[in-house]
């Protein structure tokens, strides 16, 4: 049935339909909303589980030990909330945990500007926890797509056997479109469970849950191998092609608009939407799959464009990546502050194209008290 539906309530039920049965949590704006359905939903549903745990590392430990107990699980924060969880991120990495975490982005660093719209934590998915490891990530930028993106990211855990992200922002969360989801979710493929629970384990085959690097078969299963750098790279280089040989299934990306043109602008989540008016002047990039970087197929178009330009909600996080991978200058726009509007897009566009500085002026501060500005506008 089609019905009006927010996007933060598109993500549980994605979360549903991929065969979820855990959530653990912690309110904090702008994901308090999947909280709150989680536990409606817990409430008539008795085979669903719900945990509102006493802070976010608390939610992240609680749904890698829902995973390994066997059932889909998952959370949902913010940045601050995203940043507690890093440690346990690491360790779900490390130990092959799937389970998916919800980033619904607002300025930050810290408690930044709660009730505004960012996307300051491309990098935090890519690089927050300790050591080495290859996430996968995904950022939609409607309703109906964020309950496609969230299945798929339930997928991908499963077949990675690692955390996967789905990134979203106050707007992507707060937006609410007419959508039939029942009938999406008649289309949409959902991965099995193949990860044995703990209490039906294989004899024979033990499994280890230590933090710190253990031979996991052979004679010496079981004993610590923190000084064996072949163990480490046995054990590190099969997460890594595992996870990128599943990642390779879900290269999602846009790119539309006016393909003819001579700019290329790279946006994802919200900006994508804010900047969609520009349509008829300039061809987009839009990757879906944020992490891993969708390399090959962004070389596989950009050549054609005089110019690119990245427009992002960051300090141009996205655009270091983008430049990185096509060795060539990559022409930035920020829209920090929350300030993700059509006129900023526009006035950055002139000023970049026109080889001026991406920094947008800084106007001096007032001396008499002033209005608050509109959202996504001051």
């Amino acid at each position: 049935m089609r019905k009006l539906t927010q996007g933060n309530e598109a993500v549980f039920r994605g979360a549903i339909a991929a065969g979820a049965s855990y959530y653990a949590g912690y309110p904090i704006s702008p994901s308090t909303e999947i909280l709150n359905v989680a536990s409606g939903w817990a409430a008539e549903h008795p085979e669903f589980r719900f945990l509102q745990a006493e802070d976010e590392i608390a939610s992240a430990n609680a749904i890698i030990g829902a995973s390994l107990a066997g059932a889909k699980s998952f959370t949902a924060t913010s940045g601050p909330g995203f940043s507690l969880m890093q440690e346990a991120v690491g360790y779900a990495q490390k130990v092959g945990v799937p389970c998916v975490f919800v980033d619904v982005q607002r300025v930050g660093p810290a408690t930044g500007m709660p009730t505004m719209p960012g996307q300051g934590d491309i990098m935090q998915v890519r690089y927050g926890s300790t050591g080495d490891y290859t996430p996968i990530a995904f950022y939609p930028n409607g309703v109906e797509e964020a309950f496609r993106v969230t299945v798929q990211a339930f997928n991908a855990a499963e077949e990675s056997l690692s955390p996967v992200v789905v990134l979203s922002d106050t707007f992507v969360a707060h937006l609410n479109e007419v959508v039939d989801l029942d009938e999406v979710a008649a289309s949409v493929d959902v991965a099995e469970r193949g990860l044995v629970p703990l209490g039906k384990h294989e004899p024979g085959k033990p499994r280890f849950f230590a933090g710190v690097v253990m031979y996991e078969q052979g004679p010496n299963a079981g004993e610590p191998a923190t000084a064996d750098a072949d163990e480490y790279l046995r054990q590190y280089y099969d997460a890594k092609h595992r996870h990128t040989e599943v990642a390779q299934r879900y290269a999602l990306y846009e790119h539309g608009w006016n393909v003819d043109a001579k700019v290329l602008i790279v946006c994802y989540g919200i900006v994508s939407r804010v900047a969609s008016p520009l349509s008829t002047d300039y061809a987009l990039f839009r990757p879906i799959r944020i992490h891993p970087m969708l390399a090959e197929e962004l070389r596989a178009i950009a050549d054609r464009y005089e110019q690119i330009v990245c427009i992002e909600a960051n300090d141009g996080q996205y655009a270091d990546m983008v430049e990185l991978t096509l060795r060539r200058e990559v022409k930035r726009i920020p829209l920090l502050g929350g300030r993700i509007s059509l006129e900023a897009v526009r006035d950055g566009l002139d000023r970049v194209l026109g080889g001026g500085s991406s920094e947008p002026p800084i106007p001096p501060a007032p001396a008499e008290p002033v209005e608050r500005s509109p959202l996504g506008i001051g």
